[in-house]
């Protein structure tokens, strides 16, 4: 719950922030010596001139010298059913979460398929260890508070940058707050719960590796990992299946390119 709480305060400092700026920010860098006046415009990201330094620090400090010797030590030295075994057991906890998300969104098929997992995996499947529900079908997939809110309309809000855990949004950090109100979750010790976040968080670290050198490679990181976590965002709000939208001044402009090919 400090977890929770500390999360939540520092979204409710930043958006405080936030309402004393205005979402285009002007700022000056120095590139090659000299200073070039640099434009945050983007109306999902007016934090970008405070997000920007938390995100330096994330990857250039946290992951680099933490986040990621830890994870590939884990890795490494961990037996691979120990480790998974072990983030069965951190997934299985999440499950009640899921089976109450579902219900909101009206999605009783899915919750029943949540229940069904929860209820096998914890007791034939040794407190989640292993994870027999699988062999019937039942899919992992988990819905998350965050994503019942958007199912309703309510937006991601801005994004923010968590130092030392990475890319979020308002909607998320909420959801995640609630979703940490849930049985089992409201009654996990401090510490048993830190032991959850870390297998969880270096198995994610882990399952990002091989894309790492794409991150390395864009030209401006930042931009290419918020681009990243709203497509993510959107892709788990629509279960896999986002609408396509369509840029109707850029199809004008395609459309009127093709027509003076055509003359």
């Amino acid at each position: 719950m400090m977890t929770f709480f500390i999360r939540l305060s520092l979204c409710v400092f930043l958006l405080s922030l936030s309402a004393c700026s205005s979402t285009s920010a002007i700022e000056e860098e120095q590139v090659s010596g000299e200073k070039v006046t640099v434009s945050y415009d983007d109306s999902r990201d007016p934090l970008e001139v405070i997000n920007r330094p938390l995100w330096t620090f994330t990857w250039d400090y946290v992951d680099k010298y933490l986040a990621k010797p830890a994870s590939e030590l884990y890795v490494t030295y961990t037996p691979p059913f120990v480790r998974t075994g072990l983030y069965n057991m951190a997934l299985n906890l999440n499950e009640p979460a899921s089976i109450i998300n579902n219900l909101l969104q009206l999605k009783f098929k899915e919750a029943a398929k949540s229940t069904g997992r929860f209820t096998l995996n914890s007791t034939i499947g040794l407190l989640g260890f292993y994870d027999p529900a699988s062999d019937f079908g039942w899919s992992g997939e988990q819905e998350e508070f965050g994503e019942v809110l958007g199912s309703y309309g309510v937006g991601n809000g801005p994004f923010l940058v968590i130092p030392g855990l990475g890319p979020s949004s308002v909607r998320e950090e909420v959801g995640d707050y609630v979703d940490g109100l849930y049985w089992p979750m409201a009654v996990i010790d401090f510490w048993p719960n830190i032991a959850r976040l870390s297998i969880l968080a270096l198995e994610k670290r882990a399952a990002v590796r091989d894309q790492e050198q794409i991150l390395l490679e864009s030209a401006d990181p930042y931009e290419f990992i918020k681009n990243a976590y709203f497509q993510n965002m959107n892709y788990r709000l629509y279960d896999g299946n986002p609408p396509i939208i369509i840029d109707e001044d850029q199809e004008a402009e395609i459309d009127a390119l093709l027509d003076e090919f055509d003359e």
